[in-house]
């Protein structure tokens, strides 16, 4: 089988405005590099796992989740907390001791302990805020002496209030929430996330000595660092504000390949990729096509699960699977197989689509993180794309999209071992 494109996969390769694909038949290597656009600065994790600035139009590898890194593809988003980072500014203070240029995430040394200097009495830092409909809080936490952070959050509705155990890595009582969640990047800190509606009075995060009240004694302490409130009910990369609000700018790569990397009568297109905004009705994965949706082959996530269509002069062919919006959101194995009378659909080591119907496309020329004609533009996690320009058999596609040992499979799709 010939592999005459490759993207990703732990060989990574970018510059202001390109990230590297890349073709080696034959050992003849050749550059088939995505054009990439950022119109501002944005953060990553890096390989040692600190949280970094990247100036604009630099695409983004992140390490969050991988340690061969992913492409990082986000919408548009802004941090609507005035000081993200500096807790002794535009944060209001209650019994409180702030102490900056603690060691925090990934050894970075500007993280802030939080320390009470009261008995018996509410320790918080607050800043006011005003997002209306469904929005995103996040913050980084450790624990000191007090194994709780609190997060109380003025609503014009209800209050919402949240305990995160940091001892245990486990979300407490909550109350009026849509969603909360805590995960673990290392060294006993914590993300710690509660998505609510109207938050439009003020944010509080607090030391507490046990879960389910905001009390807390004289000398506890936990340690905090790098908060965000966006719009939405997915919290994005963190963005960095000095008193303003931030917004980190959309970001696209397309112009990937040309027709001597894709057949026009065969081939497969393999990935590997998650999604980040469960909540799109569709959002278009990759598509390679002519500049159009004339000859056009796109992947993408859909309200029911992972799709493919085909357009070429010949009539359109599709198929689709059934998978929860949960699961998209994890790493998934992909792969399409296209010929005419002879399509069918890979993930994570299934066949799960087949279609008998006739092909004829031409002009296949761009690989695209959208439908193909400029819209429908693909925000997730990339660990890697392949294109073979011959149909695969149905055992090299199961081998291809299936998991090389039982870790791999429990990380890649975020479950539990018990």
């Amino acid at each position: 089988m010939a592999q005459t494109y490759k993207f990703g996969n732990g060989t990574w390769a970018n510059k202001e405005g390109s990230t590297l694909a890349y073709s080696d038949t034959n050992n003849a290597f050749k550059p088939l590099p995505f054009s990439f656009e950022r119109d501002s600065i944005a953060t990553r994790v890096n390989k040692e796992g600190l949280i970094e600035v990247v100036g604009k139009d630099i695409p983004r590898i992140d390490y969050t989740d991988s340690a061969d890194g992913v492409l990082l593809l986000e919408n548009s988003a802004t941090n609507s907390l005035l000081q993200s980072n500096q807790f002794d500014t535009t944060w209001s203070a209650t019994n409180s001791i702030l102490s900056s240029g603690q060691i925090g995430v990934g050894g970075s040394l500007d993280a802030w302990k939080l320390e009470s200097n009261s008995n018996s009495s509410e320790t918080y830092i607050r800043q006011t805020t005003s997002l209306s409909g469904t929005s995103s809080l996040t913050i980084y936490a450790k624990k000191g002496s007090s194994n709780f952070l609190g997060v109380y959050i003025g609503s014009s509705g209800a209050d919402i209030s949240t305990h995160f155990d940091l001892n245990n890595g486990v979300v407490g009582n909550t109350s009026n929430t849509i969603e909360t969640k805590i995960k673990s990047v290392g060294n006993g800190w914590y993300r710690c996330t509660v998505v609510g509606s109207n938050i439009n009075q003020n944010v509080n995060f607090y030391v507490t000595d046990a879960n389910g009240n905001f009390l807390s004694n004289d000398g506890s302490y936990i340690y905090i660092q790098y908060s965000q409130l966006e719009s939405g009910s997915i919290p994005s990369s963190y963005i960095p504000t000095s008193g303003s609000t931030v917004q980190r700018a959309a970001e696209t790569a397309n112009g990937s390949g040309n027709s001597e990397v894709f057949n026009d009568s065969e081939g497969v297109l393999m990935l590997e990729i998650s999604r980040l905004n469960k909540a799109d009705n569709s959002s278009v994965i990759t598509s390679i096509n002519d500049g159009s949706l004339t000859n056009c082959i796109a992947l993408y996530y859909n309200s029911n699960g992972v799709a493919y269509d085909i357009f070429a002069p010949s009539g359109e062919r599709n198929g689709s699977f059934s998978m929860s919006a949960n699961n998209q959101s994890n790493f998934n194995k992909i792969a399409l197989k296209y010929k005419s009378q002879d399509i069918s659909l890979f993930v994570n080591g299934f066949e799960v689509n087949t279609n008998s119907g006739t092909l004829a496309l031409s002009g296949l020329n761009s690989l695209e993180f959208n439908h193909g004609n400029n819209a429908f533009d693909f925000y997730g996690k990339t660990k890697e794309i392949g294109y073979y320009d011959t149909a695969l058999t149905d055992a090299e596609l199961e081998y291809m999209t299936s998991y090389r040992s039982l870790n791999e499979l429990v990380t890649e799709l975020n479950l539990n071992t018990l």
